[in-house]
């Protein structure tokens, strides 16, 4: 069965931090690229990292850059997602998503959203005093 649960989420006060999970089953864990969404309301789903499957290789967006930290564990079919200094404007649901066929993007890996089939049920960070 394949399935991505994702943990971690919270209620957290500006500048704290958080360390979100993405735990895969039924798949070929080191031949996939998982990225990170987040979706706050109103707003589109928007992709704020991604480690590839080749080579471990971490690429974020520029709202997020030098805060958050994405990296993979594939003895433990693991995606971890650190946050630090968080903002109220980083409120909003967390999702990982991946793409199977990682391998295609060689050391790469995409933010589009599009790029990717298989997405948890996400979980919530609400910044906030």
């Amino acid at each position: 069965q394949l399935q991505l649960v994702e943990s971690g989420g919270g209620l957290v006060q500006p500048g704290g931090s958080l360390r979100l999970s993405c735990a895969a089953s039924g798949l070929i864990f080191d031949y996939v690229a998982i990225g990170w969404f987040r979706q706050a309301p109103g707003k589109e789903r928007e992709g704020v990292a991604c480690v590839s499957s080749s080579d471990g290789s971490t690429y974020y967006a520029d709202s997020v850059k030098g805060r958050f930290t994405i990296s993979r564990d594939n003895a433990k079919n693991t995606v971890y997602l650190q946050i630090n200094s968080l903002k109220p404007e980083d409120t909003a649901v967390y999702y990982c998503s991946a793409d199977q066929d990682g391998f295609r993007y060689g050391s790469s890996c995409p933010l589009g959203r599009l790029e990717y089939e298989l997405w948890g049920q996400g979980t919530q960070v609400t910044v906030s005093s």
